[in-house]
């Protein structure tokens, strides 16, 4: 089906563009939210005559929008979930989940502003892209962690996924190379080795 873009659709194109997509996306997404026309010989005309307007709103609402982009872009936003000791959490964060943190920030958002293409599932920080409006995009990022003090290691850059024993272990290897590897550990072990020759 063809249609004239009333607004600016991501990878689909400008306002006032005549597109083909199929019919299920025309119907169920498109004509259904306002966001084209059926490209029929009245509907270019009727969008003839309506461009003046639409595009003065587009403008208007464009400006709205850059001000709403300039108090989130870059937010940091703290999510708490459970999550085993690789960093696997036991459910996931949606969009829904991200919604409701921003809103304790004081920032109210609709789910087709999120653009989240999976849920997220594991531990760590996460760059959410939110379309304020269809011509501005921003980023946000989403800090997921299993307590409070644990999301401010991870906004610090450490690393939390790693379980304690492992780091342990490593730690205990790399003391065991050292003493393997020490120039003075080996002379002192040649010298014990020197000294019982030289008494017989």
């Amino acid at each position: 089906m063809e249609v004239i873009l009333l607004e600016r659709v991501a990878k689909l194109g400008q306002m006032g563009d005549v597109v083909k997509v199929k019919d299920g996306f025309a119907r169920n997404f498109l004509l259904k939210r306002n966001k084209a026309l059926r490209a029929t010989k009245e509907n270019r005309e009727k969008y003839d005559g309506m461009k003046a307007d639409l595009e003065a709103k587009n403008i208007q609402a464009k400006g709205e929008a850059s001000k709403v982009a300039e108090k989130i872009e870059g937010r940091n936003v703290i999510v708490i979930r459970q999550a085993s000791e690789t960093g696997q959490l036991y459910g996931s964060v949606s969009v829904r989940d991200i919604m409701a943190a921003l809103e304790k920030d004081g920032v109210s958002l609709n789910r087709q502003q999120v653009l989240l293409d999976a849920p997220i599932k594991t531990i760590g920080q996460h760059k959410i892209t939110i379309a304020v409006h269809p011509e501005v995009e921003i980023h946000v990022t989403t800090t997921v962690a299993r307590s409070d003090a644990e999301a401010e290691r991870i906004n610090r850059g450490e690393d939390v996924n790693s379980r304690q024993e492992d780091r342990d272990a490593a730690a205990e290897a790399i003391a065991a190379a050292g003493e393997f590897f020490d120039p003075e550990a080996l002379d002192n072990r040649d010298e014990q080795e020197a000294a019982p020759a030289e008494e017989k």
